[in-house]
């Protein structure tokens, strides 16, 4: 099935590249979640309207992105966890952990939005990504302390 893409999708393409997806995944995940539509010949037309308007919401977003990005620099997070010997943590700190004490600090952060390559399980300083935007990241500092 062929669709239109709303939004930018890993893998798959960028908002209005007409792209080729398994059935299931068009109607399944997709269309009901309005990151495409189906590729009709009326949607098709217009397509090309609606990339003007895309391609300026793409700027605003990208502006907003790039001030969120500006907040985050300055941010440095600290996370209390129980620690065991050698400075190894009972579990783990997990995205969720991190943009909670990103909240508690003023600054809200998607949990998915944070790249974590593996999880935390060490005492330590730590600096993640945040994917704000396709083009737009910021380094988040994060301070992994001992609970008393």
């Amino acid at each position: 099935m062929q669709v239109i893409l709303r939004e930018d999708i890993d893998k798959l393409g960028k908002i209005g590249d007409l792209v080729k997806v398994a059935d299931g995944y068009a109607r399944n995940y997709l269309v009901p979640n309005k990151k495409a539509i189906e590729a009709t010949p009326k949607n098709l037309n217009a397509m090309d309207h609606a990339k003007k308007m895309v391609s300026d919401r793409i700027r605003k977003m990208k502006k907003e992105a790039a001030v969120e990005a500006d907040r985050i620099k300055g941010l440095a997070v600290t996370i209390k966890a129980k620690v065991g010997e050698e400075g190894k943590l009972f579990g783990s700190v997990t995205t969720m952990d991190i943009a909670e004490a990103a909240k508690a600090q003023g600054v809200e952060l998607d949990k998915r939005k944070i790249v974590l390559d593996e999880p935390i399980k060490r005492l330590g300083e730590y600096t993640l990504t945040v994917k704000l935007h396709a083009d737009v990241t910021a380094d988040l500092r994060v301070t992994v302390v001992a609970a008393e």
